[in-house]
């Protein structure tokens, strides 16, 4: 059965999914003898009826499991949009196995028997690179929210803003005057909190990046 270990911010989980319950056991005891919170499963199937709610972590996953691989289930996750990254261990790990899982967004790739000190070592950076990324998703959802407060007006205006075109620009191809124009956009920028243009750029084509401007 999943066993949680250790007494630190449920925000740092590692998830474990081997079929060895001796490698389970081993590696909950090395995990939660740093102070890591540990959710182990037998099986991909075992931790999909679970779904245990992680804010940051990693995940442990052994290649070859009963049912649906590791190498197959890393591609579920990728898919579904999961970002917690994961470090894959096997005993029976080749070159085609090991390119496919790091080209499919493996963390890292570890032969078992795992040393100590690698695996430690490759989850603390997993789980730092995932509190990054966990950081600016939410970043982006906050500023999300402050552009969907924009008017229509405001919104398009800021567009243009960032597009490179100055004030008098967007009054003449909107048919406004420069002073309306200046008005929308101070309260484009205030509503979204931007202290400059450039910082308002920087704001907008992150969200850009990502569809959200739409």
């Amino acid at each position: 059965m999943p066993r949680k270990a250790g007494a630190v911010a449920a925000s740092e989980t590692v998830v474990i999914i081997d079929d060895d319950e001796a490698v389970r056991e081993a590696l909950e005891g090395l995990l939660d003898s740093v102070g890591l919170q540990v959710r182990s499963y037998g099986s991909v199937q075992q931790y999909v009826d679970q779904r245990p709610a992680i804010d940051v972590g990693c995940m442990v996953l052994d290649v070859r499991l009963p049912g649906r691989s590791g190498l197959d289930f890393q591609a579920e996750l990728a898919r579904s949009g999961n970002s917690l990254p994961v470090i894959f261990i096997s005993g029976h790990a080749d070159v085609p196995m090991s390119v496919r899982a790091m080209k499919a967004g493996a963390f890292e790739f570890l032969t078992k028997p795992v040393h100590h000190q690698e695996l430690l070592d490759a989850i603390h950076a997993a789980i730092a690179a995932h509190g990054e990324r966990r950081c600016q998703e939410r970043g982006l959802t906050t500023q999300r929210a402050r552009f969907d407060t924009l008017t229509p007006r405001e919104r398009e205006i800021t567009l243009m803003v960032v597009s490179g075109l100055r004030n008098k620009q967007i009054a003449d191809d909107l048919g406004l005057s420069e002073a309306t124009v200046k008005l929308h956009r101070g309260q484009a920028m205030r509503k979204m909190e931007a202290r400059s243009v450039v910082e308002l750029v920087r704001i907008v084509d992150s969200l850009t990046a990502t569809g959200r401007t739409q």
